[in-house]
């Protein structure tokens, strides 16, 4: 997926991913080929449902969910910190009369205080301790009553989880989902499959998501999964991290109420591909 990194806690750097940013075609493919029966967006709708209310995407990359949150939205701001894939994102949404698209950074977010209801973000940034300064940028601009939901890969899911785990050994699943739990977000499960037309085009996907040699081995276990001719499928898990902004009084050191008041000792744990 999209491994959307950061520099240091608090450094504001932006560091390139290495598959959108450089493969945005087969990115594409990518898109259009995951929940293939629309499960996150099933669960997406029940844990905040954005129908009449102002969604900001963070990290919204060529702006592919964009049109999916305008359709039934107020309004729909992406925020992506890469110049040329917001000018593409601006493109795909230039029809879309309550669909804007601005460059800016998860740290330093280009956004009013309590501006908007749903802050969403899909395999972009959120990827456990390090976050943080993302996470306060999330609740200053959210609505009380707003919602952040982060969308990322299960790493404990097979067979998807076991080629990541393989590829970021120091990877501590368990510790992301303790970071986000003490950070006040709930956590759910999601199974979904992908769906290619071809087996060309689920290889040009693995290929862009492993190592070398990893991606080997996943084109071989996807061919095992897929022997015959035709359409590819292929489960793939993830989380979906939901926290609400509280609308009344918040005592002091509650996570709500400050991001930082459960800040883990555990050195970061952000996903990576070298």
């Amino acid at each position: 997926m999209r491994w959307f990194f950061r520099g240091p806690a608090g450094s504001g750097e932006v560091v390139p991913s290495p598959n959108i940013w450089y493969y945005q075609d087969v990115y594409d493919v990518e898109n259009r080929a995951q929940d293939a029966d629309g499960e996150i967006w099933r669960v997406l709708r029940e844990e905040c449902d954005w129908t009449g209310r102002d969604v900001l995407d963070l990290g919204c990359g060529d702006g592919y969910h964009l049109p999916v949150f305008a359709a039934d939205a107020r309004s729909v701001l992406g925020i992506e910190p890469h110049p040329p894939l917001a000018r593409d994102a601006e493109r795909r949404v230039r029809d879309l009369g309550n669909v804007r698209v601005r460059v800016g950074r998860a740290q330093r977010l280009p956004v009013d205080d309590a501006s908007v209801d749903v802050v969403h973000a899909r395999t972009a940034y959120f990827f456990g301790p390090g976050c943080e300064p993302g996470l306060r940028e999330a609740e200053r601009v959210l609505r009380p009553g707003g919602s952040i939901v982060i969308v990322d890969l299960d790493v404990t899911s097979e067979p998807y989880g076991g080629w990541m785990r393989a590829d970021l050994p120091h990877y501590d699943p368990p510790a992301v989902e303790r970071f986000f739990a003490a950070h006040g977000f709930n956590c759910r499960r999601v199974r979904t499959r992908w769906r290619f037309a071809d087996f060309a085009a689920a290889e040009s996907v693995l290929k862009i998501e492993f190592s070398a040699k990893v991606a080997q081995r996943a084109i071989a276990d996807t061919r095992q999964l897929n022997p015959g001719p035709g359409e590819v499928t292929l489960p793939v898990g993830y989380r979906v991290h939901c926290r609400v902004k509280p609308t009344g009084l918040v005592l002091p050191g509650h996570s709500a109420a400050s991001p930082d008041s459960a800040e883990s000792s555990e050195s970061s744990t952000s996903p990576r591909i070298e």
